[in-house]
């Protein structure tokens, strides 16, 4: 999937391009939006809230080698195994050696986006284990023929209710079905035999709590806590930054998660695992292991891009991304879309590797604006773009316009004489339209828009008209 990311353009204009992709999008915009505008004014101060997430977040990446020290100690004591993953190839030998050693012949697993990020079903398959996804979401996709999610929350907001009528139709040999308790109804009877049936268990973690040595689980559908308390063997995958110190830090930080993901005030399911079945219990994995990975995020802590890794996962960024919102979230090319994508991915598989992300953003500020551990995306977005023309991984052309407009910005009478040509050869484009269907100098972007014709003076010839009257 990494190489995907260098073909953001192009992945872009093939969604643009696709109508059934289109009028899905259309359907979906706006939903999450609207109900976490609803959700947030349940909390008094929300921004007092945001700041203290914040400080949670940072006061844990500042320590970060301490507190995995910590939970790992605290996890080891409760009967767990903690492993460590520098990447996806090393968690696909960890999770298969664990498969091995317990003879697991079928896996059923929850949402995890660091599965995703180790292309583990394919693994696991290799070695003779059978995944089954298990969110309602992810199954969808794993029954199109292992189709990659498009949003971290809601995986299938791509599709329509038709579209998914029709592959259960398909997969299930079933009557073709419309309403969607009653699609719901068929998925959970195809998965119910699955939960019972597999030997070992796999989810991700929202976030680890470093003084008790637990996971925490939030999800809206009860595949979480089929997978993770009926399977003998429990497997939880997730990266070293998710670790929070106490459980009254994820106590605030579970005040600013679902509402800013779902908007909703709580989550269906929020499950605190710790440790593995005692004697006296009646569910839960006899053995419990935590493979923390890495897979570039060690290489983030002390930059200037450390800010990303307080991201707590919760898709407010993509929901309020005018790009996204418009592409959706293949054209990103890996597993995260959307501004923390954007910024994720270059950082994770390499700046040359995601050429065009870090310009797929109109740093509107949106997704800074509504992150609820205050990510400052724009300025991240930013830097890379300055990093990338660092390394000339830019065009030569683009490099070299980029000075042209530096020295003309830095000189006023330039610029002045820059923006007078620039507005008469714009108007002189528009032949008296208010719109120009062909930019002469940069064709490209009129392809898919016209550019707006300009409506009158420059800016200096109206304020020295106006200083004149007075």
């Amino acid at each position: 999937m990494e190489s995907r990311s260098r073909h953001f353009k192009a992945n872009a204009a093939a969604s643009l391009a696709n109508p059934v992709l289109q009028a899905n999008l259309k359907t979906a915009k706006g939903k999450f939006v609207d109900k976490r505008a609803i959700a947030i004014k349940e909390i008094d101060d929300f921004e007092g809230s945001r700041e203290a997430a914040r400080n949670i977040r940072n006061r844990v990446l500042e320590n970060l080698d301490l507190w995995l020290e910590k939970f790992e100690e605290n996890a080891t004591a409760r009967g767990a195994t903690v492993m460590w993953a520098k990447d996806g190839d090393e968690i696909c030998r960890h999770v298969a050696e664990i498969g091995k050693r317990h003879g697991v012949q079928k896996a059923a697993k929850s949402k995890s986006m660091l599965s995703e990020e180790a292309n583990l079903n394919m693994a696991l398959t290799a070695a003779g284990i059978r995944p089954i996804e298990t969110d309602l979401g992810e199954y969808i996709l794993q029954i199109n023929n292992n189709e990659a999610p498009s949003h971290i929350i809601a995986p299938v907001v791509h599709k329509s209710l038709d579209e998914v009528a029709d592959l259960f139709h398909q997969v299930h040999k079933t009557p073709r079905k419309t309403e969607i308790p009653a699609l719901t109804r068929e998925a959970r009877e195809v998965l119910r035999e699955h939960f019972l049936t597999a030997d070992m268990g796999i989810s991700g973690g929202n976030f680890l709590i470093a003084e008790t040595g637990s996971v925490a689980l939030v999800t809206n559908e009860g595949n979480g806590r089929m997978v993770t308390t009926l399977p003998r063997v429990h497997v939880v995958i997730t990266g070293i930054e998710k670790v929070v110190p106490t459980l009254e830090d994820l106590s605030l930080l579970m005040r600013l998660l679902p509402r800013s993901a779902t908007g909703q005030s709580i989550s269906n399911y929020v499950s605190v695992l710790t440790g593995v079945k005692t004697p006296a219990e009646r569910d839960g994995p006899e053995h419990l292991y935590f493979i923390l990975v890495d897979n570039g995020r060690a290489d983030v802590v002390g930059t200037e891009f450390q800010d990303m890794l307080r991201c707590i996962r919760c898709g407010a960024c993509m929901n309020h991304c005018p790009v996204y919102q418009t592409i959706g979230g293949h054209a990103y090319g890996w597993v995260y879309p959307g501004p923390m994508g954007s910024v994720l991915t270059p950082l994770y598989t390499g700046l040359e590797n995601a050429i065009d992300l870090p310009q797929a953003a109109t740093l509107c500020n949106q997704c800074g604006v509504v992150c609820p551990v205050m990510i400052p995306l724009p300025e991240l977005l930013r830097k890379l773009r300055e990093k990338q023309v660092e390394k000339h991984l830019r065009p030569w052309f683009e490099r070299i316009a980029l000075k042209i407009w530096a020295g003309v910005a830095a000189s006023p009478p330039l610029y002045a004489l820059g923006t007078w040509l620039g507005v008469r050869y714009l108007k002189w484009l528009a032949g008296g339209r208010d719109r120009i269907p062909v930019l002469g100098v940069a064709p490209g972007w009129t392809l898919g828009r016209d550019f707006p014709a300009p409506e009158g003076k420059t800016f200096r010839e109206q304020y020295a008209e106006r200083q004149g009257k007075r």
